[in-house]
């Protein structure tokens, strides 16, 4: 077992048994605030392909237009929902993930398998497991352009390190706080790098 599963194990297990309250309190928002069901579960690409089931509360309403389409997310998210993205709390049902082995708490963002593809990189990508964060979530997320967060993911899973996972976990907590923000020498050098025909990982 590597240094880095026994760590997903160990703090998964601890964060499941801390985080067992607010939970509980989450859950019950949710059910008030959207109602059935409180879980939101999608197929999601893992470790080589293969896909498992995501899954995290909740925060938005199924509403559709007059033709029957969904409306945009800001006009669906709900003030418990909008609360729990900003401070990721609506991904704390992964935590039971990271512990089955599914994800990771640093890699990847997990997504679906055919957004991957749609993109040719799902191989060097898949070389890690998926992550409850990841190098992409803190270098600008919402704020990168798709091309721009598979380059940095397959950066990353080209150069993973104990060292840098931790600082991605400590950059995690100063995103939270204080919103994020574009690391621009990182995504140019991302880039460069998944251009690069001749790259490690391919």
């Amino acid at each position: 077992m590597s240094r880095k599963r026994l760590f997903d194990i160990v703090f998964s297990i601890i964060g499941l048994i801390f985080s067992a309250p607010a939970m509980f309190g989450l859950a019950v928002a949710v059910f008030i605030s959207i109602g059935r069901p409180i879980l939101f579960r999608q197929v999601r690409s893992g470790l080589g392909g293969v896909e498992f089931t995501l899954a995290k509360f909740r925060s938005m309403r199924n509403d559709y237009d007059a033709n029957g389409m969904l409306l945009p997310d800001d006009d669906r998210i709900t003030p418990t929902g909008r609360f729990m993205r900003r401070y990721r709390l609506d991904e704390l049902p992964e935590l039971l993930l990271i512990a089955r082995g599914d994800m990771s708490f640093v890699g990847p963002r997990p997504l679906p398998k055919s957004l991957i593809e749609a993109h040719g990189v799902l191989q060097a990508r898949s070389r890690v497991l998926p992550g409850l964060t990841g190098l992409s979530q803190v270098s600008g997320n919402t704020l990168l352009t798709n091309n721009e967060k598979f380059a940095i993911d397959v950066y990353y899973a080209d150069h993973t390190s104990g060292l840098r996972d931790l600082q991605i976990i400590l950059m995690t907590v100063v995103t939270v706080f204080i919103g994020e923000k574009r690391n621009e020498p990182l995504i140019r050098e991302a880039l460069q790098y998944a251009s690069n025909p001749n790259r490690c990982g391919r």
